[in-house]
Parts: structure tokens; sequence; C-alpha cells
């Protein structure tokens, strides 16, 4: 889902940030010793952002203090949980999604917990239900984007699938981030590998690298750099009028711009988007377990995942949580999105990688 955090949300999705709200700690502890400590930490990537009030709600209903400690992107903060898992430097880990969630199990980064209130999560997020080392939190799309104002005065019809992307007519157009570096450059090549098979999807690469598919080394650098159809790459004079980010990127395009617009600036090739689900673990070492274990409990909580998408730009994943009007209005999930099984990523993903990089930046 990593992306520097910004005061005015740009774009969106699983890897993005607003401004977060931490809690601050009565004892200056990172989770204390499991016995005394009220302060219970969570490790994540940038792009945690929850209101103060829900903050608040989670403090007085547990009587932990919430503690934050951002650690760069996803893959950032999934090796240095891995590298500190002896000693976490917190609770609880939010953030690994289905693209790196085996490298987080197989280094037995969680210890098991069920959490209450785990039974409302929606069928088809749910994994490891054998042993619960992860607790699904939230789901978004990897989508390529497009710019309508430069489509329509080019008079030249958006692409709405992968297909799409290699035809002449949309050459020297499309920025995508690093598969190796980038959340959404990792999704993107999975929904490529889903959509053509294992072999079919070095050659469609080939095909979008001779269409003059730029790679950008994350999405910051895509999306408010590369991108034309976004603010901050409007103000820039960017010149790539389609790039990988998010489903939820057009409402975040709509809700944090003055004057609000009516419609959206940014379209989504809804056919070219790639299903990515987050989750949260308890530390195998946390210091503070319960404080953890409440923590966890909180994140399935209506309270919870009902101010999730207007602050992280994603989609709960719990029976009942509610979508805001303008959120599901301008930033539908993908009706028939590519998805992989964690366990066929795990097997795949690292010479995925390795070919992909040989093929595209060499």
């Amino acid at each position: 889902m990593g992306i520097t955090k910004k005061v005015t949300v740009l774009a969106v999705g699983l890897g993005l940030v607003t401004l977060s709200a931490c809690g601050s700690s009565d004892d200056g502890g990172t989770g204390g010793d499991g016995g005394g400590s009220r302060t219970v930490t969570l490790v994540s990537h940038n792009s945690w952002a929850v209101s103060k009030d829900v903050v608040a709600a989670f403090e007085k209903q547990s009587g932990y203090r919430l503690k934050v400690l951002e650690d760069g992107d996803a893959g950032q903060a999934v090796n240095k949980a891995v590298l500190t898992k002896d000693n976490p430097q917190g609770d609880v880990l939010f953030g690994v999604d289905n693209t790196l969630l085996s490298r987080a199990l197989d280094n037995g980064l969680f210890q098991p917990y069920e959490a209450k209130g785990s039974g409302s999560i929606l069928p088809e997020y749910r994994v490891d239900e054998d042993q619960h080392r992860v607790t699904p939190v939230d789901s978004g799309d990897i989508c390529v984007n497009y710019d309508k104002a430069w489509f329509a005065e080019h008079d030249l019809t958006p692409p709405k699938t992968f297909d799409d992307l290699i035809k002449p007519e949309y050459k020297d157009l499309l920025v995508v981030e690093n598969a190796s570096t980038s959340s959404p450059g990792l999704g993107f090549l999975l929904g490529t590998a889903a959509k053509y098979g294992d072999e079919g999807w070095q050659d469609y690469w080939k095909k979008l690298k001779a269409n003059g598919v730029k790679v950008a080394g994350g999405w910051e650098q895509a999306y408010n750099e590369e991108f034309s159809g976004s603010a901050g790459g409007r103000k820039a004079g960017a010149d790539r009028p389609l790039v990988v980010s998010y489903a939820s990127s057009p409402p975040a395009e709509v809700i944090y711009a003055d004057p609000k617009p009516d419609t959206a600036p940014t379209g989504v090739a809804e056919d070219t988007c790639f299903r990515q689900v987050e989750y949260a673990g308890l530390l195998a070492n946390a210091k503070n377990p319960e404080g953890g274990k409440a923590l966890l409990d909180f994140l399935i909580g209506t309270t919870f995942q009902d101010d999730m998408p207007l602050n992280m730009f994603v989609y709960p994943v719990v029976e009942g949580a509610r979508v805001p009007e303008d959120f599901a209005r301008f930033g539908p999930q993908a009706k028939a999105p590519q998805t992989m099984e964690p366990a066929k990523i795990a097997e795949n993903r690292d010479q995925w990688v390795k070919s992909w990089t040989s093929l595209v930046l060499r």
C-alpha cells in the first residue's frame, strides 16, 4: 500500500498519507513490560492516518495510550520488522499487505491472536484462519489512473484494459512505479502476472517497454511529479497522462480540492486493477501483548472501520461498515479486479521481481 507524508492529500490508497494522529505516551516507553505499561505501540508504514476522536475513543475504551511509529513504505516497514523481530519497536504491525504477507509469516513476525469481532470480516478477505497470525483491516485496488482533461484535449479515448496500454496510441503516456521498491509497482506487476500467466506477463512487459513506459522510484514521484492529472502534476507541468495509482485516488482529488469540483479530474481504467488487502498482527515479541490485542480488536470495530475511507482512502473489510457517499461515488471498487493467492505470490514474487528488473530496467 510507502508514500511521503503530506498535510494535504493529493492521492491515495493503501500506501498514501494524511496527517497522523498519535497518542502520546504517559511513560515514554514503547510498549512497556506487558504488565504495567499503559502505552501500546503501533508500527506502520507512512500511510497510517486516523481521526483524533477515533484515537481518543480507542484510548478511552481500552485504557491504553496509543503511540504510532511510521517506518517508510510497506516494504521498508516489513523488512525492518523482520530485522528487529527479537526486540521489536512496538506491539502491533499494521500495513503488511497480500503482496508481502508471506515474507512476514515465513519470518515468524507474528504471534497468533483471533481478534474479537473477527467473525464480521468479509469472507473474501480472510487468510491464515488456522493460526490467526494476521487480521485483515482494509482493502483497495491498484489501477491505472488517467487524466480526463488531457484525453479530452487530444480527442483520445482513455485506455480501459491492460491490452490497451500496449497500443500505439498510448505510446509514451504511462508512468509506473518500480516493482522492486514500491508497493503499487509490485501490485501492478502481480496484476499483469494474474492476467497473462506465469510466462505471458514477461512478453506483455516487453511490449509495454517498447511502448514507452516510464518507471519512477515510487508512488510519490510517479503520481505527484510525472502524472499530469494530479494536483501536483498539473502545477509542475507533468506530461504523463497515465499512472499506476489507486481506484481511490479520484475521490481524493475531489475531496481535498479547493474549490471542490463536481466531478473527479481523473478516472480509473477499471480493467487494470489488482486487489490489495492490508493486515495487522500482534508482533511475536511484543512487550505489551494485552495492549496489542486491544488495538487489534479496535482496528476491526466499526468506529475505526467507518473512519478509514476519508483518512487512508481504503475500503473497510467488515460487514456493516459505512462508506461515505463521495468516496463510494468517485472511487468505487473494481467489479472484477485481478487477484492472486498469497501462497502463489510467495512462491513467485522474488523471481518475478528479478525478471521484471532485467526486462524493464536494463
